[in-house]
């Protein structure tokens, strides 16, 4: 007899099947093989008392700050900590139960209800001279060539802009956005490249994102996240994919001591409210990406935040992507020039996807598409 542990299990049904479990027993055993956490912000009192004991009737637990039991506070912060099973049984059992309680049920089952996409490599151009990576600036003929690069190394998005986003760029104006943009997505048309792979415009200007569609762009890359409902309807219009990007104020002003009382909340807030918007107009949850805008308008600590926690975004049923390729962040790590980011890079990415990430916005698509083989190979 020998017994070692085993490490993180991404498919614990593949796992059960392969030791010959019978099929009745996997579906069951496997719920109870994956341990969630939940984070409870201001739950009231008496219903912290009453999912405690819930919890603990089914072999789950509830953290709770000490005071609790006595009332001390109207609320409390807790953590919910149990199997999916747990998840399940409880998910049902506090529908019937007060002070709240019902929203956490529906809560909880909106996380079990996730849906998987597939994981997908999008690489960056810009038709601009100011983005703040030298690397991902091209033009012309060295645009066509870079974007042909891109498809031999494998992505399966190629997002492609030509104004700067980065803190405390200017704006510009839309028409010589336009004339930035126009040369590449004239190249794309005549050349049918968009039948090769999916271009992604990233633009938030109305006049430049219909002439992207109109080339065989098939997705719309907002970093305003879907604040003008002219780009919402464009995306109806051309039955394309949006990307709403959260932003706490404007390039420019962004980095400015950004703050939040609750980073993950006011995100998850931001969302709820924009989805909400675009459905309205047309659009189906199915076509929204999001994207919680890694540097924009948040501190490195705000940053580490939203990628340890990025699967809570994944109960929207909408793709996530993330993107922090070469961003600031890692400096601020450890001091690193933005031409010697990629290990840093690749070392939130492959966080990000580990943490419910399917698109992954980088300026390096070789080099991802090989760490992301190999990451799924360890799964």
């Amino acid at each position: 007899m020998y017994l070692y542990r085993l490490g993180d299990m991404a498919d614990k049904k593949a796992a059960l099947k392969r030791l010959g479990v019978e099929s009745g027993g996997i579906a069951i055993m496997a719920k109870k093989m994956e341990l969630l956490y939940f984070y409870i912000k201001d739950l009231k009192t008496p219903a912290a008392n009453i999912l405690k004991q819930d919890a603990l009737s089914i072999g789950a637990e509830l953290a709770v700050p000490g005071g609790v039991i006595t009332c001390e506070k109207p609320s409390y912060d807790c953590i919910l900590i149990g199997t999916r099973k747990h998840m399940e049984i409880l998910s049902r059992k506090e529908l019937a139960q007060p002070f709240g309680l019902k929203e956490v049920a529906k809560a909880l089952q909106s996380f079990l209800r996730q849906r998987s996409y597939p994981l997908q490599i999008m690489g960056v151009i810009n038709a601009n001279e100011d983005s703040f990576y030298s690397g991902s600036r091209f033009s012309g003929a060295d645009a066509a060539a870079r974007i042909e690069q891109m498809i031999e190394e494998g992505a399966d998005i190629i997002d492609i802009g030509a104004v700067s986003s980065r803190p405390g760029a200017l704006p510009v104006d839309p028409q010589e956005e336009l004339a930035r943009i126009k040369p590449i997505c004239d190249l794309i048309a005549s050349e049918q490249l968009h039948e090769r792979v999916t271009f992604s415009i990233d633009s938030y200007t109305p006049e430049v994102i219909a002439y992207a569609l109109q080339s065989g762009f098939g997705l719309v890359n907002d970093i305003t996240g879907a604040s003008d409902e002219r780009v919402i309807e464009l995306a109806r219009k051309h039955d394309a994919r949006l990307c709403i990007m959260h932003m706490q104020g404007t390039p420019q002003t962004m980095q400015q001591n950004p703050h939040y009382e609750d980073v993950m909340v006011e995100v998850d807030r931001f969302f709820e409210e924009r989805i909400a918007k675009c459905e309205a107009l047309g659009l189906k949850r199915g076509q929204l990406i999001l994207d919680v805008g890694i540097g924009f308008g948040k501190t490195l600590e705000h940053n580490l935040t939203l990628i340890k926690n990025l699967r809570h975004f994944t109960r929207f049923g909408c793709e996530v992507l993330i993107g922090a390729s070469r961003k600031s962040m890692i400096d601020k790590i450890i001091p690193t020039p933005t031409e010697q980011r990629l290990p840093g890079t690749l070392s939130l990415h492959l966080k990000a996807v580990e943490n419910g990430a399917n698109i992954v916005r980088c300026h390096d698509v070789a080099e991802h598409k090989q760490a992301l083989a190999v990451w799924e190979a360890l799964r």
